[in-house]
């Protein structure tokens, strides 16, 4: 391993749960003896990788990621990003594919995309504002909210927009739990009648629950099989994008299995 290859390494060992690290426990994790890491630190430090915090003088990273990150951001934003994955969901699936961003208590629709396999999909132009207790995404995103959001929301009047929207705080915090559990959200006719759409939450790199990705698809075509082709892509899609952004999940966050692939190598 060169130079350049060990000192990148030492990045990997700073995370969510371990943000500083000290020189010795440096050493112990990679392996390698404290006067090189000491110099590999020193040199990430000359460039702004890490910086030395506290009485104790551990180590964290430093700025220039944030000014690599902007520069990812300048040159591949956000929605631009979203609209690849939501392509490949989108033709994975045969369903229309959408991410919303949260925007105060709405959800902003950011981009979507639709597929060509069927002559009837779930048109997204007429939803470019999703509300939260009535949709799959905006469930999604209550689930890992935090509580006073939750709480602020739900006292809020609530709009029915269809026969079938839950407009009782009592019954949307009981679904709160399971989506929670799955990290799946599912909405049938909550904001249109007769759509189905599943929704997993996207995070920043807090943790923070900052929107959501779904799939919608007409209630006439929803089959065991399709619900979890949608729930194995829409998870994989998801959290790819999550990383991508430079989110992560929150701990809790479930792990998951895609059902579809295990079934295919039994």
């Amino acid at each position: 391993m060169g130079t350049t290859s060990k000192a990148l390494s030492l990045l990997n060992f700073f995370s969510r749960a371990t943000p500083q690290i000290g020189l010795s426990e440096l050493a112990r994790l990679s392996g390698l003896n404290k006067a090189t890491v000491y110099r590999l630190l020193t040199e990430l430090a000359g460039h702004g990788f890490v910086e030395q915090v506290g009485t104790g003088r551990e180590y964290r990273l430093g700025p220039a990621f944030l000014r690599l990150a902007a520069l990812r951001e300048n040159q591949v934003p956000m929605r631009e990003v979203a609209l690849q994955q939501l392509t490949q969901l989108c033709d994975a699936t045969g369903e229309t594919a959408h991410m919303s961003l949260l925007n105060g208590d709405v959800l902003s629709n950011l981009a979507y995309a639709y597929s060509n396999r069927h002559g009837t999909m779930v048109m997204m132009e007429d939803a470019e504002v999703l509300e939260l207790h009535s949709t799959g995404s905006g469930l999604a995103v209550l689930a890992y909210s935090p509580v006073s959001f939750v709480d602020e929301t739900l006292s809020a009047p609530l709009t029915a927009r269809t026969s079938q929207t839950l407009t009782d705080p009592v019954e949307i915090r009981a679904l709160l739990p399971s989506i929670r559990k799955s990290g799946i959200a599912e909405s049938t006719g909550g904001f249109e009648e007769d759509v189905i759409s599943h929704a997993v939450p996207i995070f920043d790199a807090r943790s923070a629950c900052i929107g959501a990705m779904a799939v919608a698809a007409p209630v006439s075509r929803m089959t065991d099989h399709l619900r979890q082709q949608i729930r194995d892509e829409l998870m994989a899609r998801a959290r790819h994008t999550t990383r991508i952004l430079g989110g992560f999940p929150p701990d809790s966050f479930p792990t998951y299995e895609p059902q579809n692939m295990l079934q295919k190598e039994a």
